[in-house]
């Protein structure tokens, strides 16, 4: 059973150290960064929380957020990489070599056109010049939302494709369809990501949650033990087998700012608890 935010125990909360988030339409909404959302990260690394967004968006878009945003990194197009910026520099890092992956995407994308030919007014999505590994559909990005059974025939065919002895992975967000060649997820990234960067050689991921809101996510909320989803999940829910354990009351960023505030509280809390027993 789906619980609320109310029912996490202060303690459970101020044991977090990673939060991991998607991007569109949780840590966004309608299209936009709330102001409260880009307010809660910041406030959430001034205690100690790192963030790092879990996405399917675009290399530049990664290249953006890792840079310029108050997070520890960014994990882009469904875990084809990785990029943050350390003390030596910023780094991007992949499995599979850069190179390797645009020959395969190249490959990929001339596949996906034959079959966007049959439905027409759908095509690639608007920032697909600036991917590295997958192939984006746009689904409902600036534009009015294709139907739910285009969306899944789509699913089925970009599934169904074999590139070079190559099976073919795809996975439907809140705004596109992403297919990919390659081993790679989200949760596989992550987990990749965590360890490379994780003060110890066992993760606890206890300390470790999730936060987000489409079928994309469903795999980071089968891995870790609390993972949170934003009010506007609730439409893709019975498409879902590993749903999230928590459910927020609000939609997008909103729904995000709302977990970084109970976050900092406990976090607060606890520390005040911590200084009090310790005098």
């Amino acid at each position: 059973m789906l619980k609320s935010l109310h029912s996490i125990e202060q303690q459970q909360l101020a044991n977090i150290e990673w939060l991991l988030t998607d991007v569109d339409d949780t840590l966004t909404w309608e299209g936009q960064l709330p102001d409260v959302t880009l307010k809660a990260l910041y406030d959430l690394k001034d205690v100690g929380i790192k963030v790092v967004a879990v996405t399917g968006a675009c290399a530049g878009w990664c290249d953006q957020i890792a840079k310029v945003w108050p997070v520890h990194g960014a994990i882009g197009e469904n875990g084809a990489f990785w990029m943050s910026q350390t003390e030596s520099g910023f780094e991007t890092e992949s499995k599979i070599p850069l190179i390797q992956m645009q020959v395969q995407q190249a490959e990929l994308k001339l596949a996906l056109a034959d079959i966007l030919e049959d439905y027409e007014g759908v095509d690639f999505a608007a920032d697909q010049p600036f991917r590295f590994c997958d192939v984006a559909i746009n689904l409902s990005q600036d534009r009015e939302p294709v139907s739910e059974q285009v969306a899944k025939e789509l699913l089925m065919k970009a599934r169904s494709l074999v590139i070079n002895g190559n099976n073919v992975n795809a996975s439907l967000s809140s705004i596109h369809l992403n297919v990919w060649i390659g081993e790679h997820s989200k949760r596989v990234t992550s987990e990749a990501y965590l360890k490379a960067h994780y003060s110890c050689n066992d993760i606890d991921l206890n300390k470790v949650v999730y936060i987000g809101d489409s079928q994309n996510d469903e795999a980071m909320f089968a891995w870790l033990p609390t993972t949170f989803g934003v009010r506007n999940i609730q439409k893709v829910l019975p498409d879902l087998m590993h749903r999230p354990s928590v459910i927020l009351s609000k939609d997008g960023g909103f729904g995000f700012s709302e977990l970084a505030r109970n976050i900092i509280e406990a976090k607060q809390n606890g520390l005040t608890g911590q200084l009090y027993r310790t005098a």
